[in-house]
């Protein structure tokens, strides 16, 4: 191996680890002022930049949004050729700049301030077209590059993308922003299937296709009762009938275990051979909850009760598998 790839690998990480430590040193009033800039923005927080900063800025935006702020990335050329025309009354916009002075992003900041447009700006010093411009500028400090000829933003670019994330998950926690509204802004992809309720991944519901039943009855009366059920899971949920609570549940396998000792085996009364206290979920948890108990005791079927112990539904390991969260093994 060659050690001199090692070596520049690892003293990279070291110059941009350390240029987003320093970053805390910032997180001052000024910081908390921005952070009110966005909270209060009556319509939508547009960021811009230029080239590597360009790239971090769409990436904030697109965080924003993604945490309940409306934000949009606007390129800083083609809004000094007509594109400012899009920037509305209300926006907030966040202006991404190292050195403060690249030529769009000056003449941005003049069309911009025309318009009273407030500005947060994250540069490197105060004294910075960008710095003077901004309503309220954050300022990094000069950053070493990681870049062996400290050419290439790396280790700035890096810092600026630190204090996007910073300053868009502060306004986040500020927005009181919960697992339900990340949800609602994320309904595709893994994070998206994890963060549903189990009542909207179980396909198996009370009055529909649960198969439900008293546990006052025999085995055979269970299964001639939800034999009328067109598409059933592998389980039988039992109730108690004076409370309408969950009491036990009846597998397939049960069924299979009991057969094999005898020939009486079905008119043996249910809430003998049931799986007494069953393993359940709450119908408000998420389905990664769910996942978590049936692959922490390989089970294949999940009972879902509403707050006060009463059957909704059930989650099958099949609806895991749909929704891909779940290998078939569990």
């Amino acid at each position: 191996m060659d050690d001199a790839i090692r070596t520049t690998a690892r003293e990279v990480l070291a110059a941009e680890a350390a240029a987003v430590a320093r970053m805390a040193e910032v997180i001052d009033e000024t910081f908390e002022k921005a952070v009110r800039l966005m909270l209060d923005c009556r319509a939508s927080v547009l960021t811009a930049g230029m080239g590597k900063a360009g790239h971090i800025a769409r990436k904030i935006a697109a965080t924003l949004a993604s945490t309940g702020t409306p934000a949009h990335y606007i390129n800083a050329a083609d809004a000094v050729h007509g594109d400012a025309g899009s920037i509305r009354a209300g926006d907030v916009l966040l202006v991404l700049s190292s050195s403060g002075e690249s030529d769009e992003i000056v003449r941005l900041l003049e069309v911009v301030k025309k318009f009273e447009h407030p500005i947060i700006g994250i540069t490197a010093t105060a004294t910075s077209t960008l710095g003077r411009y901004a309503d309220v500028a954050i300022l990094t400090g000069k950053i070493e590059e990681a870049c062996p000829l400290r050419l290439a933003p790396s280790a700035s670019t890096t810092a600026m993308l630190a204090l996007g994330d910073a300053l868009a998950l502060s306004v986040m926690k500020m927005r009181n922003f919960t697992a339900d509204d990340f949800a609602l802004y994320h309904p595709a992809g893994q994070l998206g299937r994890k963060l549903l309720r189990v009542s909207e991944a179980m396909t198996f519901k009370r009055g529909e296709t649960l198969a439900l039943a008293a546990d006052t009855l025999t085995v055979s009366e269970v299964l001639q009762q939800v034999s009328r059920i067109k598409r059933r899971s592998g389980a039988v949920v039992l109730i108690d009938e004076a409370t309408d609570k969950i009491s036990g549940i009846f597998s397939d396998g049960d069924l299979r275990r009991l057969v094999l000792t005898g020939d009486n085996a079905l008119n043996t009364p249910v809430r003998d051979v049931m799986t007494r206290n069953p393993k359940r979920v709450r119908d408000e948890a998420l389905a990664g909850e769910a996942m978590a108990i049936m692959k922490k005791y390989r089970i294949d079927e999940l009972p879902v009760v509403d707050a006060n112990d009463r059957p909704v539904g059930l989650i099958d390991v099949q609806d895991l598998v749909v929704l891909k969260m779940l290998d078939t093994e569990v």
